[in-house]
């Protein structure tokens, strides 16, 4: 009886693995089924270096997305990140436990927030402070980079704060052991050991940041165009294809469908990526 139990949750768990693969392989499926073609209509060069987006006029660049992505997605990595990993660090090896629990829930709150809502704090609290401080119109790439910075926090501290712990307690006591401070002993010991997981904890970050859309698309401007500063305007990728999706018939919309394409290639660099240094980590060690 217990054999057939065990045999009968192997094939659950088979038919779980198999379904997560197989939904990818769809998605995959739909998007370059839909998106190669048009690029391909369109012309590549055109399609990835073309910095007009008119459809009204069959032009259809989306060099601008693509560099504002990029823009805002490393500015929102810069600002959170260093945050993300000194808060892991403090949550990990610093926090008393009276208080631990309270930061934790409410990080974790943080990490359920709707993007809409963070949305509305970035209307409400960000757009009218760079306003009042910088001048502009407020709405602006600066605006987007401080509130993904804000949205990416919870994901990289929930992956970080769970490296850290996982490295052998024996790592830091062995550093303390031959006479270097604490402050030391966790950062040229624990940070480095627990590198694969705080790289992993990055990528999560950078995913959510390139992939977010309602919240960026209340602050960022919205103006398709190749980014001209901080205090400008811009349009990333996720919010071109949301902003006409819901008019956009013909080329147009296969014009969309192929920029999730492009968005989708960018994830999976950034993947493959971290496989490979991840890999490089291990073989040096």
């Amino acid at each position: 009886m217990n054999r057939v139990k065990e045999k009968g949750m192997k094939m659950v768990f088979l038919i779980a693995a198999c379904t997560s693969v197989l939904a990818v392989l769809l998605i995959c499926i739909f998007l370059f089924a839909n998106g190669l073609p048009t690029i391909a209509q369109i012309e590549p060069l055109k399609f990835l270096f073309g910095q007009e987006w008119k459809p009204s006029n069959n032009k259809f660049g989306i060099l601008p997305m693509i560099v504002a992505s990029i823009y805002v997605t490393g500015g929102a990595i810069l600002v959170g990140v260093p945050i993300a990993v000194l808060t892991s660090v403090f949550m990990a090896r610093y926090c008393p436990k009276r208080i631990y629990g309270v930061l934790k829930s409410g990080i974790e709150l943080m990490a359920g927030i709707p993007s809409i809502v963070y949305g509305f704090f970035g209307l409400v609290l960000i757009v009218p402070l760079i306003r009042d401080v910088f001048g502009g119109p407020g709405a602006s790439m600066l605006a987007a980079i401080i509130l993904l910075g804000i949205m990416i926090l919870p994901t990289i501290v929930g992956v970080t704060e769970a490296a850290i712990r996982g490295v052998p307690e024996s790592y830091y006591e062995g550093s303390l052991a031959l006479g270097a401070t604490k402050e030391r002993s966790i950062y040229a010991v624990m940070l480095p050991a627990a590198k694969s997981g705080i790289l992993a904890g990055i990528v999560l970050g950078i995913g959510r940041a390139i992939g977010e859309t309602m919240a960026v698309v209340m602050i960022a401007g919205n103006q398709p165009r190749m980014p001209k500063g901080l205090l400008k305007g811009v349009r990333t990728m996720t919010m071109n294809i949301v902003t006409d999706m819901g008019y956009a018939t013909g080329l147009h919309r296969q014009a969309l469908i192929a920029t999730a394409v492009v968005l989708f290639v960018f994830i999976l660099i950034i993947n493959l990526s971290l496989s490979l240094l991840n890999r490089r980590s291990e073989n040096e060690g």
